[in-house]
């Protein structure tokens, strides 16, 4: 019987640390969601105007022409 109520207080004191350790780690993660919660992205994504936009859309247009007409005179 001694053997058991030494088995017993090791369970409770195994229990007791092991719920210290995740009260730590519930705090450490409650901090670090905390830090990043209202973060914003350090890059900031750059606006393209309508006429820069429809130049880059002539050049691609002018690529794939050079390319049809590439296959055109293989064929």
């Amino acid at each position: 019987m001694a053997k058991m109520s030494g088995i017993l207080q090791q369970l409770k004191k195994e229990r007791d640390r092991a719920e210290k350790q995740l009260s730590a780690l519930n705090a450490a993660l409650s901090a670090f969601v905390s830090s990043y919660k209202g973060a914003k992205p350090t890059r900031k994504r750059r606006k393209l105007s309508a006429k820069g936009r429809a130049n880059i859309i002539a050049a691609q247009r002018a690529r794939w022409a050079k390319v049809r007409a590439k296959k055109k005179k293989t064929a």
